[in-house]
């Protein structure tokens, strides 16, 4: 059951914090059935089963702290002292610890979000069963995170004070992140109904803690969570003080001491025949009694009246509390209301802003529909202007495929009116053929017939000599005659074939006339329909022309809407520059000169597609783009050369601030040049190319010398500086026994004896030291051999250059803390020097040995035995460190105590004068002692800075601006 299980987490956290302390330790051989439970309930994404797995986490987490370190309590409720006792003033148990909490802080914030995640903070959820049963677990997870980050802030702190800050980015980083979610989260807690009555929950600040500015811890206020006490209501206070003031079922106390004397001794005097003073009229016995019972009565009054003053003293008191409480409620409700005035006015606000957005939306997606609406009819015209287009076409197409037709009819008909006059031609002379044969034949027969009559005649003439003739030319006349009409015959034949092949003609005629008429007919529905088409297709043209003059200022307007906003962006970033926010913001020079080489090649891909553009302005998604990365880059550049300057010193930083702002100026020119279109063509990048170039050599100057290094430098100066160390180690060593024997043979007293210990400390201290240069030696071999592979030694510093840089700059610095420490402690041996700078010389050694174990051990496995060595040589320092600082403190006390006033020869005014002198140099001392506590933490703000410039510690990260 999952709301179950959750409860059950509930009552485990709650024992875990307030229960035995042996209930940690009895816990853990559950922890596998824990974590097979988280699992279980892990695979559902949604209600309590998630709830319960995050918050199985977090128990599970909770008692591997607690197992781990064993001197934080369930409660996490630790004094300062405890704390520090807990890391054993080990900087390398207090890093761990560090983490371990930030693990443990980050189970607590799963836990939070998780909740938050699971219910509808738009209803009130927190007066509901259901959310209450979910938030209540909630109190345990915030008075845990409370604890953690007071112990958190503290912690790093120290260990800021101990290790640079480089080493620390991760953590501050880490830090950063969850201080953000608890902020929030203990915010959203306090405005919750459920939690006003039963926990008090406190407000973080609204600023991280700064851990590089050491008088930070000062100001630093631990959050308190305030669980407050749960009183009983007015009305049963009531009925009990009414109960105990008035008891109806107790006797009055006269008739209780009666019954008692009765019990004891008899009955009354009344009922008493043994009763002799009444009898005799004694009553002073009577009155007596009366007088002692009056008495008690008032004594019992006083001590009622007593206790009813003490009764009502308490009642008032805890009357003010909660009138108190209430006026403290009313306040709070009367903020709140004044914050949901607020929210509700801002809300107000923002809904007419969004009521304002909403039309505006409404009114850009009307016109955004009209405009589609238009386009759509646009393209459905040109679809049917397209379509009407392809019929006109097809139909042309068909007149000339009809005209051709036509004309090739035409040819036949002409051809075929050709071969019928060429027909007739021939029937007409085959006619006049005929005629002239018949003129011919009739001739021959006029002349034959002349003949005949002449020889007629002749024979008339003759006839009756020639009588015998008569029979014979008779017969002759009459196959003349046969002839003649059968000429006839074939003259009629021959005009009737001529008549039918005239019809023929005239109809041939006919029909020629109506092909032709059809054909210009045809001819002018086609010139007709060619001028429609042609008005049509100029229409069309003159559309398209239109269409490509809009899309010609489209693109144009696209062009200059993504010029206007480049303009924007590159202003912001100059507008950044006088930001006082950005001052804070940081950045290194590698990151600054590659940011400029990307600019410089966004700067020529911006030229080319600018002549891209000029040759054909069809397409301006490549200018546009370009135009937009080149803005990005160039606002890039400007911030984070305004960024690194904040780094360098003020000469350098001033020149590279004024080639920044002079880059953003010709950016801004360019970007105006490209949007006119006169001067698109001319615009010139030479200049913003030279300001790039400037602010590039800039950055390349102020790169960190040790990225200057040849590969084969970094791995020879790794081991001079460690060999230089060593020198430096045993020649510090031999020093001090030198001065051990001056020391003893010029010496006596008590002198001899502080010089003698104070030496002999610094002694082991030198030997220790010696200890830990030797364990390191040996561990870096091991990290060398098992991290190279194949490369060489040297090929393996310059991989991890980071890392070798860090083992070069704590080399050097243990080395001059030995040189400093001898010149200290000869100096103190002398009586020259001051015990202080002997001790702050100790505290330095120990800083920078913490710095190259912390070096050392980043690449080092977890289970080397160098590494054990090396952690023990490191104690080893910590305790004859300890050692110098004890002994020197030894001889100050012993030296000072060698050195006592006199005050018996003093008067009463040389006295009083003397303490105010001295009430006097107090205040001073104390006034400059604050004075140099702020120096000495700007001192060691800028020397982690200049350190990190100088060693190259942020060349690889990214600005942080």
């Amino acid at each position: 059951n999952a709301v179950l299980c959750w409860k059950f987490c509930h009552v485990f956290h709650k024992l875990l914090r307030d229960g035995h302390p042996n209930v940690i330790k009895d816990s853990m051989r559950h922890k596998a059935d824990l974590n097979d439970m988280s699992r279980m309930w892990g695979h559902l994404s949604e209600g309590y089963g998630k709830l319960c797995s995050i918050y199985l986490k977090l128990l599970i987490t909770k008692m591997e702290f607690h197992i781990k370190n064993p001197r934080f309590p369930g409660n996490l409720q630790m004094s300062n002292r405890q704390l520090d006792e807990a890391g054993e003033n080990d900087v390398n148990n207090f890093f761990q610890l560090t983490v371990e909490m930030f693990d443990y802080l980050e189970c607590e914030l799963n836990v939070f979000l998780g909740v938050f995640s699971s219910l509808d903070m738009s209803r009130s959820v927190s007066v509901t069963a259901a959310g209450q049963c979910r938030l209540a677990p909630l109190i345990q997870v915030i008075l845990d995170s409370s604890h953690l980050y007071d112990y958190t802030v503290k912690l790093l702190f120290k260990l800021h004070s101990c290790l640079p800050a480089d080493t620390l980015q991760g953590h501050r980083d880490r830090f950063q992140e969850q201080f953000k979610k608890l902020k929030s989260l203990f915010y959203r807690s306090s405005n919750l109904q459920y939690f006003k009555r039963l926990i008090q929950i406190p407000q973080l600040p609204e600023n991280p803690p700064n851990f590089l500015r050491a008088s930070a811890l000062s100001e630093h206020i631990s959050p308190v969570v305030v669980i407050p006490v749960e009183s009983s209501s007015p009305e049963s206070e009531h009925v009990v003080e009414t109960e105990d003031l008035v008891d109806t079922d107790i006797p009055p106390l006269s008739s209780a001491v009666d019954s008692k004397f009765d019990d004891l001794f008899g009955t009354s005097a009344a009922t008493d025949p043994f009763n002799f003073n009444s009898q005799n009229g004694m009553r002073k016995d009577e009155k007596d009694r009366l007088i002692e019972q009056l008495t008690a009565e008032l004594q019992a009054l006083k001590e009622e009246l007593e206790s009813f003053r003490l009764e009502s003293g308490r009642l008032c008191q805890a009357l003010r509390g909660r009138v108190n409480e209430l006026e403290a409620e009313l306040a709070e409700q009367t903020h709140l209301k004044q914050q949901a005035l607020g929210e509700s006015e801002f809300l107000r606000a923002e809904l007419d802003d969004l009521r304002r957005v909403k039309e505006d939306t409404e009114k850009e997606q009307r016109s955004l529909s009209e405009i589609e609406r238009k386009a759509q009819a646009n393209e459905q015209r040109y679809t049917k202007l397209k379509e009407k287009y392809t019929e006109l076409v097809q139909s042309h197409a068909d007149l000339l495929r009809k005209n051709a037709e036509v004309t090739r009819q035409m040819t036949v008909a002409r051809a075929a009116q050709d071969e019928v006059e060429n027909v007739k031609k021939e029937m007409q002379d085959k006619l006049k053929a005929a005629q002239d044969a018949t003129s011919q034949q009739e001739k021959a027969q006029l002349e034959q017939l002349q003949a005949l009559q002449a020889e007629l005649m002749s024979s008339r003439s003759e006839l009756e000599t020639l009588k015998s003739t008569v029979t014979s030319s008779q017969q002759s006349t009459e196959q003349l005659s046969t002839q003649l009409s059968s000429l006839e015959a074939e003259k009629a034949g021959l005009m009737e074939t001529v008549s039918q092949k005239e019809a023929e003609l005239a109809n041939l005629g006919v029909e020629l006339e109506r092909v032709q008429s059809s054909l210009t007919n045809e001819r002018e529905s086609g010139v007709k329909a060619a001028e429609s088409l042609q008005n049509q297709l100029n229409e069309k043209e003159s559309r398209e022309q239109a269409l490509e003059s809009e899309l010609v200022s489209l693109r144009w307007a696209s062009l200059r809407a993504a010029l206007e906003e480049a303009g924007r962006i590159v202003q912001d970033s100059l507008n950044q520059l006088e930001d006082p926010a950005h001052i804070s913001c940081t950045s290194s020079a590698d990151y600054l000169v590659s940011r400029c080489q990307v600019a410089l090649d966004c700067v020529e891909r911006l030229q080319s597609a600018r002549d891209g553009f000029v040759s054909d302005n069809t397409d301006v998604s490549g200018l546009v783009r370009a135009v937009t990365q080149f803005a990005h880059l160039v606002g890039d550049v400007i911030v984070q050369g305004s960024a690194t300057s904040h780094m360098v010193p003020v000469e350098q930083a001033d020149a590279l601030a004024d080639n920044v702002k002079a880059c953003g100026a010709e950016a801004l020119a360019l970007l105006c040049q490209l949007k006119e279109r006169e001067s698109m063509g001319t615009a010139d990048c030479s200049r913003l190319r030279a300001a790039l170039d400037t602010v590039m050599a800039l950055g390349e100057k102020l790169r960190p010398r040790g990225l200057e290094l040849q590969q084969g430098e970094l791995g020879d100066l790794v081991e001079q500086e460690m060999a230089a160390t060593s020198a430096a180690v045993e020649s510090a060593a031999a020093r001090i026994e030198e001065m051990l024997n001056k020391s003893r043979a010029v010496d006596t007293g008590i002198k001899m004896e502080v010089n003698e210990r104070i030496l002999a400390s610094c002694t082991d201290l030198m030997q220790a030291i010696k200890v830990l240069v030797l364990s390191s030696k040996d561990l870096q071999r091991d990290i060398v051999e098992s991290g190279r592979g194949a490369a060489s030694m040297k090929e393996f510093y310059v991989k991890n250059s980071r890392w070798t840089e860090g083992l070069i700059s704590a080399s050097k610095a243990v080395g001059w803390g030995a040189t400093m420490l001898v010149d200290a402690a000869d100096q103190v041996v002398q009586g020259k020097g001051k015990f202080e700078e002997l001790m702050v010389c100790s505290h330095e050694i120990a800083a920078s040995t913490a710095q190259l174990v912390a070096a050392s051990k980043v690449k080092a496995d977890k289970d080397s035995s160098n590494l054990s060595r090396l952690q023990q040589a490191s104690k080893g320092v910590t305790q004859a460190t300890a050692g110098v600082v004890a002994s020197t403190k030894s001889g100050k006390s012993q030296i000072e105590d060698t050195e006592t006033m006199d005050f018996t020869t003093m008067t009463l005014t040389q006295i009083k004068r003397q303490e105010m002198d001295a009430q006097v140099l107090v205040l001073e001392l104390e006034t400059r002692l604050q004075k140099e506590r702020e120096r000495l933490g700007e001192l060691r703000k800028k020397h982690y800075e200049l350190a990190g410039v100088a060693e190259g510690w942020g060349g690889e990260e990214e600005g942080t601006g």
